[in-house]
């Protein structure tokens, strides 16, 4: 092969002639076309990696109506990108999606819904074909876009259970049944004066935690848990924290709906000179980073969020490929990690 040859973009010819097929058989291998024989597809795609064809990507959009994009929408954070992406439960979301689309050869486009116009905005873009669905994040109760992008027809799949009846899929957690690992956990330990940090009560994952720690301690002979609402802050669970002991001096156990309301809980225990765990048991939800990092350690109710989020991008995938294939959920089961604070 001379230099010039060398250096020339290999082109479909390129490719048929390695395979030993037509330009036409590889032009709908290259286009996902279903009715190409095994056989075949497999040597045209080694003949690809062999000759180092790149398909064009417009060439192809205009053949299959797809784009090779899906929109990761984040919804609900009342303009806060910042407070966003401080909160690592997003980025495990968004590393989970992107896991999950590299090796399709797909890719996400992150985009925020923080107002009515972001939401028509983020409709239209798909909608326009610039992605061939959407995965979606919401972050209050009242929010309007999974039922915006079930009436604009566009393939969605939502992370969590909506709040209100939505015909969409979803993936979520048993949070009632996490709640309750945790209140087992306190009572094991012989807590009694135990209370909550719980989440913004518009939320109704926020809610499944709470409900699920109360009636688990109920079944444990504790009838009255405190209960302070932060917002899954750091910041709210300080403030939280602090309420708690203005009324209860003598708690001894404290569960967290989330990692950062108990990383907060911890700073003011700390300030107070309480001991954990020796004085006050501490749990937290979801098994982030933070918790790992903390001092002590975090005992935490675990939530397989990049899992989660895998699945929810492999069910807007299929239904992609099989726009009938009707809507399904998936509940995922939580389970304790047990480390140094309770």
């Amino acid at each position: 092969m001379t230099e010039q040859a060398a250096r020339r973009t290999p082109t479909l010819e390129d490719v048929a002639r390695a395979a030993g097929v037509s330009r036409a058989t590889v032009s709908r291998v290259v286009n996902g076309i279903a009715t190409v024989n095994p056989s075949i597809r497999s040597a045209v795609t080694k003949a690809i990696e062999t000759t180092g064809y790149i398909p064009n990507a417009a060439a192809r959009t205009l053949v299959n109506r797809r784009s090779g994009t899906v929109a990761l929408v984040i919804s609900g954070s009342d303009g806060s990108a910042d407070q966003l992406f401080r909160d690592p439960f997003f980025g495990r979301i968004t590393g989970g999606v992107v896991q999950h689309l590299r090796s399709r050869t797909m890719h996400p486009t992150l985009m925020l819904a923080d107002s009515d116009a972001a939401r028509r905005e983020a409709v239209d873009f798909v909608r326009r074909g610039n992605a061939d669905g959407a995965l979606l994040v919401s972050t209050h109760a009242g929010d309007p876009l999974p039922q915006l992008f079930v009436d604009a027809g566009i393939p969605a799949v939502l992370f969590a259970r909506p709040a209100v009846p939505v015909p969409i899929s979803f993936v979520d957690l048993a949070h009632e049944a996490g709640a309750a690992l945790a209140a087992d956990r306190l009572a094991d330990r012989g807590c009694r004066r135990v209370a909550t940090i719980a989440g913004p009560a518009d939320l109704p994952a926020a809610n499944g935690r709470l409900s699920g720690f109360q009636r688990a301690m109920e079944r444990r002979g504790v009838p009255y848990v405190d209960v302070v609402r932060g917002n899954f802050t750091t910041e709210s669970g300080e403030r939280a924290m602090t309420e708690l002991l203005e009324r209860a001096p003598d708690i001894d156990g404290v569960f967290a709906a989330n990692d950062l309301m108990a990383i907060g809980a911890l700073r003011v225990l700390h300030e107070h000179g309480r001991s954990v765990p020796d004085e006050v048991a501490l749990i937290g939800f979801d098994d982030s980073e933070p918790a790992r990092l903390a001092r002590p350690r975090l005992t935490t109710v675990a939530q397989p969020v990049e899992e989660m989020a895998a699945r929810m991008t492999a069910i807007l995938l299929d239904q992609l490929a099989s726009p009938g294939i009707g809507l399904t959920s998936v509940v995922f089961d939580p389970e304790l990690v047990l480390r140094e604070s309770a």
